[in-house]
């Protein structure tokens, strides 16, 4: 089925990105992997061509696109290459940003959004802690004021972007009394006396992310690097989280349907007892049913992204839309393994890496178990 929600204008910010990744991307994959990391020589291009700056006003060297669309677009097509980049890419461009453009000050959009636009300043964010996963309000860091100061103390990991970030957005509680109600978010420089990483995390895929685990140790920041309001971090990380959810959507499908594409064509080619793979009747129902869960589900991502152009967008759809791609996503590509047969599970082929890498999409930006928890609380039970 066609899809309507892009004009002209996104189909040729569409082709720039598709320029800029078979230049600067496609050819070095398998340097990426070996560096189990992005070089930030690829930020630094990123940022020339606009990439990173699209939330971000003009005076500040963004792109201040004004519709969510183009970072969908750009979200899409970074998938269709593999899961790393709309992860890497992602957390600075489309999650970090709201923080930064909504939440700072004058001095500190001054600070950090020109760097952050060029690429000169990668950013992470630092919620997710050892003992908390997906309890956000469980927060054990802590930032204890002094004098006009705060000292952070504590630990996160499974940070994507957490070993070369030059910027991350710490959630810290100031008000322990308080619960969720007590927590505040820094600007973090990474090099600040007491802050730390650890190795990069040995992960199950996507090797190219560098995940780290971070810790702070008696670190000092200034009132002026408090983001938003003091106590409002958990109002702050809530408001957020629906574009979150829905950039995860968008990147679950178009990383499942670019596989599923590739996949087909390759049960075409591929023989077996005389004849294409493919046209086996059980494989032939198999795609039809993937082929329709796929365009199906595209769908609804695609009412998504208008409604949140709007502004209209819930924490509930946001939640569905999230839970349900990580699902289809996943099953759609267990199927394309076994549709390669034995080549499936040889890393030399796409189909094997985009297998492993989406698994994580049904734990992280909570996992696919407590957005059910969400929608079923919506419905009342």
């Amino acid at each position: 089925m066609k899809r309507t929600i892009y004009d002209e204008d996104h189909e040729a910010f569409r082709q720039s990105v598709k320029e800029f990744l078979d230049r600067e991307v496609v050819p070095h994959l398998e340097e990426h992997l070996s560096a189990k990391g992005l070089p930030r020589e690829l930020w630094l291009a990123a940022g020339k061509a606009g990439l990173h700056g699209l939330h971000v006003p003009e005076q500040y060297g963004g792109a201040e696109a004004g519709d969510y669309r183009f970072v969908a677009v750009l979200t899409e097509e970074l998938a269709k290459v593999n899961m790393t980049l709309p992860s890497c890419f992602g957390i600075h461009g489309d999650i970090v940003a709201p923080y930064l453009v909504e939440l700072t000050t004058d001095e500190q959009k001054q600070r950090w959004l020109p760097g952050f636009c060029s690429g000169e300043i990668v950013t992470a964010i630092g919620m997710t802690e050892p003992s908390g996963g997906s309890d956000l309000a469980a927060l054990k860091t802590t930032a204890v004021r002094d004098g006009d100061d705060w000292v952070l103390n504590g630990s996160k990991t499974f940070i994507t972007n957490g070993y070369s970030a030059d910027l991350v957005v710490i959630a810290a509680r100031t008000s322990p009394e308080k619960k969720a109600k007590g927590i505040t978010l820094f600007g973090v420089e990474t090099d600040k006396p007491g802050f730390s990483r650890g190795r990069k995390l040995d992960k199950v895929g996507q090797e190219e992310s560098d995940t780290a685990e971070l810790f702070m140790e008696d670190v000092r920041v200034s009132s002026a690097d408090v983001i938003g309001e003091v106590d409002q971090g958990f109002i702050h990380m809530m408001t957020w989280l629906p574009q979150e959810r829905l950039g995860s959507a968008v990147t679950n499908l178009a990383h499942a349907r670019q596989i599923l594409d590739e996949t087909l064509a390759y049960t075409k080619e591929r023989k077996a007892f005389g004849q294409p793979v493919g046209a086996f009747q059980h494989n032939k129902f198999l795609l039809a049913d993937l082929f329709t869960r796929v365009e199906v589900t595209q769908a609804y991502v695609d009412q998504c992204v208008l409604a949140h152009n709007d502004g209209d967008l819930t924490a509930i759809d946001a939640a569905k839309a999230k839970w349900w791609t990580a699902q289809v996503q996943n099953d759609v590509l267990d199927h394309c393994v076994q549709l390669h047969g034995g080549y499936g599970f040889m890393n030399e082929y796409r189909v094997a890496r985009a297998w492993r890498d989406a698994r994580v999409t049904k734990i992280w930006a909570g996992s696919n178990e407590i957005m059910k928890e969400l929608i079923g609380r919506d419905l009342g039970l």
